[in-house]
């Protein structure tokens, strides 16, 4: 009797761009309109079998990323550039894979991640902007931005983040450590930036709209810094709207020796 032929798997790690508006969010959907199904789609037409992606970071619908981090399996050979042009050929223009390495079994691009990167990207104008319509948050009332700058700085540490998370959030605990939060004003243009080990459901978006409640005059610098203290979601201001998140982001360890993982916002958008 032949010994049966043992394809060894091989892993594969993928740079990811994509616009948010046009998916239900990054996890694989039963109608297929996840950012997933697209991806597993293209690559399996270039492997020639069914793949299933991991990502650093699970985005929401409207959420958009400009470097998400994905990984899959597969048994078959392929040149970086066919994972890169090859599966780029089978996309919809709206999401594009940026790079592609091979890597070793160890790596897993969510548990081998040792932080995230979000921005979120805000206009504040009297008319909603139509070039970045669904690309960026909007505002029609003027903010003060300082009083916003002094309230973002209270969230830097390590917090139970129970005031800024989604009542359906699965997270064990809501504990997470945020390295960098910030804000820059760049004309009508307000940048926020977001750096932790990792995120809860929905914490951005409701951290950014608990700061436009600061800008308004709605909530006081020491009252922003009262929601980490009271830890009530309940308390806090409605969840924004998603159009001007981005993941930009994910910091692993230089021994895995991968291309750049990050890629934040610019004012050109």
């Amino acid at each position: 009797m032949r010994a049966a032929l043992i394809l060894a798997a091989m892993k594969i790690a993928m740079g990811i761009e994509y616009h948010g508006a046009y998916f239900q969010g990054w996890q694989s959907q039963p109608n297929r309109a996840g950012v997933q199904d697209a991806l597993e789609h293209a690559i399996a037409q270039v492997a020639g079998e069914t793949v299933r992606l991991h990502a650093a970071g699970r985005t929401d619908t409207g959420v958009h990323a400009l470097m998400q981090v994905a990984h899959f399996s597969t048994t078959v050979q392929r040149p970086n550039t066919a994972w890169v042009r090859g599966v780029n050929a089978h996309l919809p223009p709206w999401v594009r894979v940026l790079w592609a390495q091979s890597v070793p079994e160890a790596f897993h691009a969510r548990f081998s991640a040792l932080g995230r990167r979000y921005q979120y990207v805000l206009c504040q104008q009297s008319v909603a902007p139509a070039t970045q319509h669904q690309r960026v948050g909007w505002i029609h009332r003027p903010l003060s931005v300082s009083a916003m700058q002094d309230a973002i700085q209270a969230l830097v540490g390590e917090h139970d983040f129970s005031a800024f998370r989604a009542s359906e959030c699965q997270a064990n605990s809501p504990i997470r450590t945020l390295h960098e939060a910030s804000l820059v004003q760049y004309g009508r243009y307000l940048l926020f930036s977001f750096s932790a080990n990792a995120f809860l459901q929905h914490q951005i978006r409701n951290m950014v709209g608990a700061l436009v409640y600061v800008g308004l005059g709605k909530l006081t610098v020491a009252d922003f810094a009262g929601l980490l203290t009271q830890q009530d979601r309940r308390l806090a201001p409605p969840t924004f709207m998603p159009d001007g998140l981005y993941f930009t982001g994910v910091t692993y360890a230089d021994t895995w020796q991968l291309p750049p993982c990050t890629a934040d916002w610019t004012v050109s958008g």
